[in-house]
């Protein structure tokens, strides 16, 4: 039986890790490899149980969805030729053993196979203690924010027990199955990953199971451990022992000269690291080779990639050459221990999502961003709107000029392309998206959030208005799913009527374009036809880009386009 890769969300994967061996008899659902893409880590699980004879993929090799991975010899195979060998042992016998050992000898087998069976099915029919593992968290990893269940708790199918938060979403990862908890495998605070382990369920039917029943899920659990062992004794698939670079070893390489661009190559390779580690690397310009991993087998994880750079800008600091401190990025605060000059002070700790954005905000003292700015007469806009917001709210919708914004934006993002683009690693080249994936900025409790309306330029001003009230609340209620954060080609950004007559939003890289919208207010405009000044309801809007893809009059030419379909929403349906 062949095990083929699944829908892993992206084209194509690289094979980080191979965790089971020719030989290895595994049951459903247990890790049998590890792919990495430049969003995601994943550990893809066995569909079937049985004994590995064939493993189809080698590491370093990309797979894609439906690519054979390994081959097995099913679990009732294998119970079939026991059968069959004790059969012939059976007919070798006396007669009076012949119905003696029928009884004893096919047991072992009916057991493995209904051992095969329980792992192969965690059901909740079943009644068993089973381990679950986490779903795609949409993210190399997350942080375990908050535990809801304890154990012996009975949980419903789908109620939410882990609250997890990245730096993209804080999501509630819901039960599996209904039943009672007999062990919780992650601790507040932990890091964890997509596919690993989290709790342990006995499955609703049997409060009674023996002890052997709950127990039959442990081949489960035992797995994972047995193969963290394995990259150890593989010489050809992992580079864990396979001469990492240590700082020692490059500053002797320094003093015979430099690298042949072999060696470096050479060197590239034995760095376990997976794509989306050395795609941050060479997009923060550092060199992988020197970086130390943390996790299993030298691994080196994005966490090592920012704490080698603090390390290296701390150094810099400490230089006393250095004569302008900012240079090497910010310095450390002034001692404000003395209360006399600096009175009280109390420390607040940030949120956890205001934590974990930090990194994706740094991103911006890399762009060479600029804003432009520009009004929109949106008073026959505001007239539609008030005209249309009765019918609206009869049905439970709330309509913003947000919707018009939006729609008309979308529009404008169709006719210059160039704004709904993102720009190549090696900045030779525009990577233009065909649909637009309108992010929305929500300020929650706890931070910035942005979820993501899709195909937008294929909705109408009901539809959009629907989905921005739905995705709000998702928001402030910590619901939305790692799907509503991701895809985003274009970002708007609305203070709404909270005040102030401009802003200069920051570009959510890799995007290139976001959109600010300030707090609509009459002002007085010239008519040059009456030849008087008329009331006019003015609406801000604030245009930062990346300046490597769009140029100044690029920029002014979109922004007064948004601001004149937003005068005249007509237009967008010509």
């Amino acid at each position: 039986m062949d095990i083929k890769a699944p829908d892993l969300g992206v084209d194509s994967a690289e094979v980080s890790e191979i965790m089971v061996e020719v030989g290895d008899v595994i049951a459903k659902d247990d890790n049998i490899v590890l792919l990495e893409s430049d969003k995601a880590s994943v550990e893809v699980p066995s569909s079937a149980a049985g004994k590995v004879t064939k493993i189809s993929v080698a590491i370093g090799d990309q797979v894609s969805e439906g690519m054979v991975l390994i081959e097995l010899e099913s679990a009732d195979d294998s119970a079939e030729s026991n059968d069959d060998n004790a059969a012939e042992e059976q007919k070798e016998n006396s007669s009076d053993d012949t119905d003696a050992e029928p009884e004893s000898k096919p047991e072992p087998a009916a057991t493995e196979s209904k051992q095969s069976e329980s792992a192969a099915k965690p059901a909740a029919n079943t009644g068993k203690a089973t381990t679950h593992a986490l779903p795609d968290l949409g993210v190399d990893e997350a942080q375990v924010s908050e535990i809801m269940v304890s154990v012996g708790d009975t949980v419903s199918a789908e109620q939410s027990i882990l609250l997890i938060e990245s730096d993209k979403a804080s999501v509630e990862v819901p039960a599996p199955v209904a039943g009672k908890i007999e062990k919780i495998l992650v601790a507040a605070g932990d890091m964890v990953a997509n596919g690993q382990d989290f709790i342990v369920i006995m499955a609703s039917g049997t409060d009674d199971a023996s002890d052997s029943e709950s127990e039959a899920p442990k081949p489960q659990e035992s797995a994972p451990a047995k193969t963290e062992d394995k990259p150890a004794a593989k010489t050809t698939g992992e580079p864990k022992q396979a001469a990492k670079p240590t700082n020692t070893d490059t500053a002797a390489s320094k003093t015979e000269g430099k690298l042949t661009e072999a060696q470096v190559n050479e060197k590239l390779v034995d760095v376990y690291a997976g794509p989306a580690v050395r795609k941050l690397a060479r997009q923060l310009g550092v060199d992988i080779t020197q970086v130390n991993g943390s996790a299993l087998n030298d691994r080196i994880l994005k966490e090592d990639l920012f704490a080698h750079v603090k390390s290296s800008l701390t150094k810099q600091k400490a230089a006393p050459v250095s004569s302008n401190p900012v240079s090497s990025g910010l310095p450390k605060l002034p001692d404000m221990s003395n209360a006399e000059i600096w009175g009280e002070t109390e420390t607040q700790d940030l949120s956890r999502l205001q934590k974990v954005s930090i990194p994706q905000l740094n991103y911006n003292t890399l762009l060479p961003q600029v804003t432009q700015f520009d009004l929109s007469d949106i008073t026959e806009t505001e007239k539609l709107r008030g005209e249309l917001k009765g019918g609206m709210k009869a049905e439970g919708i709330g309509f913003t000029i947000l919707a018009f914004v939006v729609k008309a934006t979308a529009y404008a993002l169709t006719q210059h392309p160039r704004f709904n683009s993102h720009l190549s690693d090696d900045n030779t080249q525009v990577i233009l998206r065909k649909s637009v994936n309108m992010g929305i900025a929500v300020a929650t409790d706890d931070g910035l959030i942005v979820p993501v309306i899709k195909n937008v330029q294929d909705k109408g001003l009901k539809q959009i208005a629907i989905e921005i009230g739905e995705l709000a609340v998702k928001a402030r209620d910590k619901k939305l799913s790692t799907k509503d954060l991701q895809g985003a080609s274009f970002t708007i950004s609305s203070q709404g009527n909270l005040g102030g007559t401009a802003f200069t939003p920051l570009v959510n890289w890799p995007q290139v374009g976001i959109l600010g919208v300030s707090e609509a207010s009459m002002q007085p405009r010239w008519d040059a036809k009456t030849q008087s000044f008329e009331p006019r309801l003015m609406l801000p809007l604030s245009l930062s880009y990346d300046h490597r893809v769009i140029n100044g009059a690029d920029a002014a030419v979109f922004t007064r386009y948004i601001a004149t379909l937003l005068a005249d929403p007509r237009r967008i349906l010509i």
